[in-house]
């Protein structure tokens, strides 16, 4: 097999066990992000604790501990494919790229390495071709996280009218409406799976609602690039560091990549957090803004809307949920991927060690 086709399984078997790990604080992170709040609250209106721990006990307490796992099908897909397309493409790029800086090395161009624009370009290409593959996949998935958060915004809002109604109804239509206000609060979410949200969006809006977020998506795969430059910067002097410059790079252990992975990934994300706010919100159900300011047609909308109605704060939301969520599953994904290469590596050197093996005693 090729470096490309191993990194790129090892790289999905990686990102699918750390989706697993992470998914409940993933969960609770895209519904943060897509509450909207207002600037400034009313006088003596009482804030809602939307602490992490909070949120996810509040979710088992009301939902159960599926509502946790909404959408982890799709999403374990989503991972798959995005982790497998990513990491081929990347290796393919890097061999490349790789290949051309030893040969300019050995005519006096250079050092022989690869440099950071060079990291930054061969992340940006590999992310770029991963966005526009895998996007309908994370619609479908982000539809389902907030499903239930935009059947309960719906809820509210017909619950208001009502109440409205029964404030300006005459006393014989109180009754009634009360009737109608005690079946609505009965009422519970419809069953909502993959096949659902795919009719939901496709019913929405066609074809097209399946690349909801391309444009602030496209723009973070500077994430991935920012993520990707760090590591290998980093990587490369801890291997170097130690090694003469005439002996081969050590090995970096199971725990260097697991903090590597992490310092990474929490660069990247501070930077970019603000466009993933703008993505989730594009491809969740607008009905979970309540009326038509918190509603968006667009990238450039959401965020004139956001700016105005919820200030900079709003691009923030839930940015604490996602730096621990996405440390953890970068540090777990870097680690497990790295040992399963090396595995691949160690299992394709027996192999060709038996097959000399037999071929010596023929």
């Amino acid at each position: 097999m090729s470096s490309a086709a191993v990194n790129g399984l090892a790289g999905a078997g990686g990102g699918i066990i750390a989706q697993i790990i992470t998914y409940p604080l993933q969960t609770v992170n895209t519904r943060q992000q897509t509450e909207r709040s207002a600037k400034k609250r009313k006088p003596g209106s009482g804030a809602t604790d939307t602490s992490t721990l909070f949120q996810l006990l509040q979710l088992i307490q009301t939902e159960g501990w599926g509502g946790l796992y909404s959408g982890l099908k799709p999403s374990l897909v989503g991972t798959a494919a995005s982790q497998g397309i990513y990491y081929y493409f990347y290796q393919i790029l890097k061999n490349k790229v790789e290949h051309v800086a030893v040969a300019r090395g050995k005519k006096g161009l250079g050092d022989g390495t690869v440099g950071m624009l060079s990291w930054l370009g061969i992340a940006a290409v590999a992310g770029s071709i991963n966005v526009l593959l895998t996007n309908p996949i994370w619609v479908i998935v982000t539809r389902m996280q907030t499903h239930t958060q935009a059947e309960r915004k719906i809820l509210e809002s017909k619950k208001d009218l009502l109440l409205n109604e029964i404030y300006r109804a005459n006393s014989l239509e109180v009754s009634i409406l009360k009737d109608r206000l005690v079946k609505l609060e009965s009422e519970k979410p419809h069953p909502y799976g993959t096949l659902q949200a795919i009719q939901e969006v496709y019913h929405e809006s066609g074809i097209r609602g399946f690349w909801k977020g391309l444009v602030p998506t496209l723009i973070m795969v500077c994430n991935p690039s920012i993520q990707f430059m760090i590591y290998e910067t980093l990587a490369k002097r801890l291997q170097s560091k130690g090694s003469g410059k005439q002996l081969p790079k050590r090995n970096l252990t199971a725990m260097e990549v697991f903090l590597l992975g992490a310092i990474a990934k929490l660069g990247a994300t501070v930077i970019t957090y603000p466009l993933l706010v703008v993505k989730s919100r594009l491809q969740a159900k607008q009905e979970i803004g309540r009326n038509v300011m918190s509603r968006y047609t667009g990238t450039i909308d959401a965020i004139i809307k956001m700016i105005r109605y919820e200030g900079f704060h709003g691009f923030y939301k839930g940015m604490g949920t996602k730096i621990v969520q996405s440390v953890f599953a970068a540090s777990v994904l870097f680690m497990v991927k790295e040992e399963l290469v090396k595995l691949a590596v160690l299992l394709v050197a027996r192999s060709r060690t038996m097959l000399l093996t037999t071929s010596k005693k023929r």
